[in-house]
């Protein structure tokens, strides 16, 4: 049951974060769950609690619901859609059913909206999902579902940190809001990015990321050599005149080292806000100059414009209706590099002035590349033709609602996720949900580093992108404090786990998974008289189960990601995903087959100039030998794609249109025969320089034709 109010002013309790309707609340309110939190999770949770018969509040700190898949992250990071089950698999279906209908596309014809997604169509008939979406799709959906099942949600009311959490022999009686309200449960569950709930009934948690000795990890400490995507291509001078260190700093560059490499700290990757834009006329806002703009703030990204760089419209992703999921792509972007550390610890007034300059910052920094006159031309005219949506978002600036929180508290529970478990290099017990997507944190920190000959540059440090090499398991013990912690508390967020694991762990899909499976078990241990830390196993797994949670998927190796050609199969020398050396940004697919091993990548007919792939090979004799391409010819497909070949008489150069179609084999394509010689290094190189369409990158294969 929803308590409106109707439009009137938050009071002063939202401290600035959201605009928009209030509720009434009670002064006090008895349930079997209490859920502290508005994301996906929450409602996800929620939803489950409901259809078990029990009682259940949710009280949301915003007035929006669905945390960041209703605040502009309509690009999903799905990973494996096999893994995504039970509520989170019911959403994206209500997405699949809004868009079926005519009277969904206001703004674009759904023929001209294509189909492209992340590794996987955006559309999927056969399995009637739709994983790509309008932030106001995603709102209304978890409107619906609180709405069908007559969910208690009582909105903009905060959490007193201070003295609001009241517990008797360790565990939560009840927790009070800033306005004064009470709301007393059986069981309760922290559904907040923050992880503020546990950090008030003094669970442990960590703050930023592991050594890797901690964990014997290998991606969670300082990240300098890993640090290759997103990064700055050229030696960009740091100091405001170029070459004199006594002039000082350009902005947004830290004055200190990374720090050593692998080593544990406490600062975390960065944030930004998904923006949603578009370049429909009637629907667009030109960019608004932000109160405060400085345009110095954007010196080093002028610098890097003015060395060549096109990156700035690299993760403009398609969402319906001619809109964008706007992400951070590049050396310098949206992401707000090293301004975020204060943020999970910090007040509400800290977290409101660090919202509020990452507002500034993002708008600036659009203001900036659309207006400047010293933006080279072709960017500003580019960049000038977008704008904000205005039918999203429309009682905040057509400004996303919230901030992207990608990790704040963890919690540090009896079980502790890592980027062994993620990889199957070590079991990971009693499963309640999977994950697939790469383990993924942004740049962290952005620092002066030196050449051999002391020149001193600018470079980012932190951004990982592994893949863990297929979906993975998430335990159950991850989401329950450590025994004699908080025994009536789950934590479906920030979920117990270390920075690198939850890189891909801290996905929507996943959030709505383990809300899910975190709400069966506070259900289930109510029913049982149980702690959470007690209940069996066996219990939870078969209600999992019946509810339609995917709890654990065959582990095969990486080529049946997307149910590739083996490359083991083929003859000659064949050089696929995992031997390809990539530059710029390219994006992994499996949405047209065949296609060889494990997927192909492709450029998303961006960053034209920017982006490159090398293929490397020995041949074990010398002699004459033919070189193949792989790839599926397309229309959309670039028309003319350069490829320089590394031959034992010098390198040729060779075009292809991967438009056509061949006249036999359609999937390989040959660039030539040349001669090469035994055990020198050569390589076929393919670019996306001057070229209108997809490119398209697969694998390569040397076939021995004439030996000596």
């Amino acid at each position: 049951m929803l308590f409106f109010l109707g439009e009137k002013k938050l009071s002063t309790l939202c401290l600035g974060f959201v605009l928009g309707i209030s509720c009434v609340t009670a002064a006090s309110k008895d349930v079997d769950v209490v859920i502290y939190g508005d994301t996906s999770a929450a409602i996800a949770s929620a939803v489950q609690v409901k259809r078990m018969g029990k009682t259940v509040v949710v009280v949301a700190p915003h007035v929006h619901l669905g945390g960041l898949s209703s605040s502009g992250l309509g690009w999903t990071d799905s990973g494996k859609k096999e893994a995504i089950g039970g509520i989170a698999r019911e959403f994206y279906h209500r997405v699949w059913r809004h868009y079926q209908g005519p009277e969904a596309w206001s703004w674009q014809k759904k023929d001209d909206y294509g189909n492209r997604g992340q590794g996987s169509p955006a559309i999927d008939g056969d399995r009637r999902t739709m994983w790509i979406f309008e932030p106001k799709v995603a709102e209304m959906i978890f409107e619906s579902w609180v709405k069908e099942n007559e969910i208690e949600v009582i909105r903009d009311e905060w959490l007193d940190r201070e003295n609001g959490v009241k517990t008797e022999n360790g565990k939560i009686i009840s927790i009070t809001t800033l306005s004064g309200n009470t709301y007393t449960g059986k069981m309760f569950l922290d559904c907040t990015y923050e992880g503020d709930l546990l950090a008030s009934a003094g669970v442990s948690y960590f703050i930023g990321r592991e050594a890797n000795s901690v964990y014997g990890e290998t991606l969670s400490g300082v990240q300098t050599k890993n640090a290759k995507k997103h990064q700055f291509s050229g030696m960009v001078d740091p100091f405001v005149k170029e070459g004199v260190p006594s002039s000082g700093l350009l902005a947004r560059i830290s004055d200190s080292g990374p720090g050593q490499e692998g080593s544990g700290d406490s600062k975390m990757q960065a944030y930004n806000f998904r923006v949603c834009l578009t370049q429909v006329e009637d629907n667009r806002l030109p960019f608004p100059k932000p109160d405060g703009y400085d345009a110095s703030q954007y010196e080093l990204l002028l610098r890097t414009l003015h060395m060549g760089s096109r990156h700035v419209f690299g993760k403009f992703d398609p969402i319906p209706n001619s809109k964008t999921d706007t992400n951070n792509h590049g050396p310098f972007s949206t992401d707000n590099i090293g301004m975020n550390y204060d943020y999970p610890d910090g007040s509400y007034e800290q977290r409101k002035a660090i919202v509020a300059e990452h507002e500034q910052y993002q708008k600036g920094y659009f203001y900036f590349l659309s207006n400047d006159p010293r933006v080279p031309e072709d960017v500003r005219e580019r960049m000038s033709r977008w704008g904000l949506a205005k039918d999203e978002f429309k009682d905040n600036g057509n400004w996303p609602h919230q901030i992207y929180v990608r990790e704040a508290r963890r919690m540090v529970g009896s079980f502790v996720m890592t980027e062994l478990h993620l990889r199957d290099l070590k079991e990971t017990p009693r499963s309640v949900g999977m994950g697939s997507y790469n383990m993924d944190s942004h740049n962290v920190q952005r620092y002066v580093a030196k050449d051999e000959q002391g020149r001193a540059y600018v470079l980012n440090e932190g951004d990982i992108q592994v893949n863990p090499g297929g979906p993975y398991e998430i335990s159950y013990d991850s989401l329950i404090p450590k025994h004699g912690e908080c025994p009536n508390l789950l934590v479906p967020v920030c979920i117990s786990s270390s920075h690198i694991a939850f890189g891909s762990i801290r996905m929507e899909p996943v959030f709505m998974i383990l809300g899910q499976s975190a709400a069966t078990a506070a259900v289930l241990s109510i029913e049982s008289g149980l702690d959470v830390q007690s209940l069996p196993y066996e219990v939870l797994k078969e209600k999992l189960l019946m509810d339609g949670q995917v709890l654990e998927l065959e582990r095969k190796n990486i080529v049946s990601y997307g149910e590739g050609i083996d490359p083991s199969s083929l003859s000659g020398v064949v050089i696929d995903d995992e031997k390809i050396k990539f530059s710029g940004e390219w994006i992994r697919s499996s949405s047209l087959r065949p296609f060889i091993g494990s997927s192909y990548h492709h450029d998303g007919n961006t960053g034209k100039g920017m982006r490159s792939a090398e293929f490397p090979f020995q041949v074990e004799r010398n002699g004459l030998h033919e070189v193949r391409v792989s790839f599926l010819p397309h229309g959309n497909r670039a028309g003319e794609v350069r490829y320089e070949i590394d031959t034992a008489k010098g390198k040729q150069i060779v075009k292809l249109d991967q438009r056509r179609k061949s006249d036999g084999d359609n999937l390989w394509h040959s660039l030539g025969s040349f001669q090469f010689l035994a055990e020198q290094k050569y390589s076929v190189k393919v670019s996306n320089e001057d070229t209108e369409g997809f490119v398209i990158v697969d694998s390569a294969r040397i076939i021995p034709l004439v030996l000596e």
